[in-house]
């Protein structure tokens, strides 16, 4: 070989090195996914049900070939359910830890902030939160940072109408409400208003606790004075039940509905037998109806009917979108790639769960259903 040849050959070696490390988190044998979401504290449990399945799933890919023949290699680092740590965490991710895209976010004002503060001006696609706030819902021409955000499950907007409609219809009239003081909470509050609305109603009080407290003795306080006939709870599991002993301390015995980020599962097992009658609406499919396709598919992945829950299930759903995302982006893939074919998934139908985007919408699903605490825990539709 001749200088000029080995010249030659040498740049295009170096040229196909640069080709296959110009985008971070790619070999040509993995793809690295990030997550963060609580793994310790008060919420761990529902980070923790969300990673072991999405690992499952990766797995159950991987044995199947990977993308393309590229593994899927998941990074998860623990948030605590806190803005900051959240924010910290995808810098990481992005940073040290070379993340391709990102996947199962926790929290509206955690996913939020890391949105407009992170990965939207990084251009790095996050698919599925655990957050139906209006804030992860704009069109990306309202907020570019938008495009890299694809929701998986429905708003709290369409949880909150289904659970007004549904007390209205039951001739209720005086309808509290008990909200964290977050995105989430706010949120919530803002969807029971204009649910409200709609049938020329207001909250008739309203009362809140700050995130990760269970102090709720002030809003107790202020809406047992109203004596309503319903309260919904836009609340996670601790101070939920919290609330819900504090208010039969107090004598109240209103009809209690809350949000399906709650985790009914955890809220079961903290109350016991005083769980019993809450309604509790939801955005997945039922996880015990294996009448469903993908519900049998989630099934088999969680291995056993005591480990099925609705974290484990939308966790499913949301690794299903990502990996139906990687799979058109083809085997050249790239993160525009990856947006692009998200994109243009249209109304994709995981069988029996349908999630649509375009590229001028990221709301992902609508589905909502009300469930309700039966006897023995049991979670009853």
């Amino acid at each position: 070989m001749g200088v000029l040849q080995r010249i030659a050959a040498i740049g295009a070696m170096a040229f196909t090195a640069l080709n296959c490390t110009a985008e971070p988190g790619l070999t040509d044998s993995t793809i690295t996914i990030g997550m963060s979401a609580p793994f310790s504290g008060p919420n761990g449990a529902y980070g923790l049900d969300m990673r072991q399945t999405i690992q499952a799933y990766f797995e159950q890919v991987n044995k199947g070939g990977g993308i393309a023949g590229r593994k899927l290699e998941l990074v998860a680092l623990d948030d605590g359910y806190e803005t900051e740590r959240t924010v910290a965490n995808t810098k990481t991710l992005l940073g040290d830890k070379n993340a391709f895209a990102l996947l199962a976010y926790y929290g509206s004002s955690p996913t939020t902030e890391a949105m407009n503060a992170v990965f939207g001006p990084a251009k790095v696609p996050l698919v599925g939160t655990i957050s139906g706030a209006a804030t992860l819902r704009e069109p990306p021409s309202a907020n570019p940072n938008a495009r890299y955000m694809f929701n998986v499950r429905a708003s709290y907007a369409d949880e909150t109408e289904a659970i007004v409609n549904q007390l209205v219809s039951l001739g209720m009239t005086r309808i509290g409400v008990f909200y964290q003081n977050d995105g989430f909470g706010k949120s919530g509050l803002d969807g029971v208003t204009a649910a409200l609305k709609k049938h020329k109603l207001t909250p008739a009080a309203v009362g809140t606790v700050e995130r990760n407290s269970l102090d709720v003795g002030k809003a107790v306080e202020a809406i047992a004075k109203a004596s309503p006939q319903a309260v919904v709870m836009v609340t996670l599991y601790k101070p939920t039940a919290a609330f819900v002993k504090a208010m039969k301390k107090a004598g109240q015995m209103p009809m209690l509905m809350t949000l399906s980020p709650v985790g009914a599962e955890q809220l079961v097992q903290e109350l016991a037998n005083d769980a019993r009658g809450i309604g509790i609406s939801q955005v997945v499919p039922y996880p015990w109806n294996d009448v469903v396709p993908v519900v049998r598919e989630y099934q088999k992945l969680a291995a056993k009917p005591g480990a099925y829950s609705y974290y484990g299930m939308e966790a499913y759903l949301m690794a299903r979108t990502l990996v139906e995302g990687l799979k058109r982006a083809g085997k050249d893939l790239s993160r525009d790639k990856l947006v692009s074919a998200l994109e243009g998934m249209g109304n994709a139908d995981f069988g029996g769960y349908r999630v649509n985007y375009t590229g001028s919408s990221r709301l992902g699903s609508r589905f909502v259903e009300l469930t309700v605490v039966g006897p023995g825990g049991k979670i009853l539709k």
